[in-house]
């Protein structure tokens, strides 16, 4: 039986994966609804011609990702310019 979710909670869930960059299980979770019923959620969002909830989620994650990369590249590129051994 499924259960009535009022627009602020509803709008709290999405904000929570959206802004916050939670996963859909965990906002899920802690919210008490059906993982399946937030993905429905997303979906319709995503129908409306936006970046899903669910896109942006994972660009943020991406971004993330790539920005660490490039500190691990800078770090390594100022190390190897103060000493020429390291990395031989």
């Amino acid at each position: 039986m499924s259960q009535y979710i009022k627009p602020e909670t509803r709008a709290k869930i999405l904000s929570s994966i959206k802004d916050e960059g939670m996963s859909i299980a965990d906002s899920a979770k802690t919210f008490g609804v059906a993982e399946k019923t937030v993905r429905k959620w997303l979906r319709s969002k995503s129908h409306n011609g936006h970046t899903s909830s669910t896109e942006i989620q994972k660009l943020k994650e991406e971004n993330r990702a790539l920005k660490e990369l490039i500190g691990d590249i800078v770090l390594r590129h100022k190390l190897n310019k103060k000493s020429p051994l390291i990395g031989s």
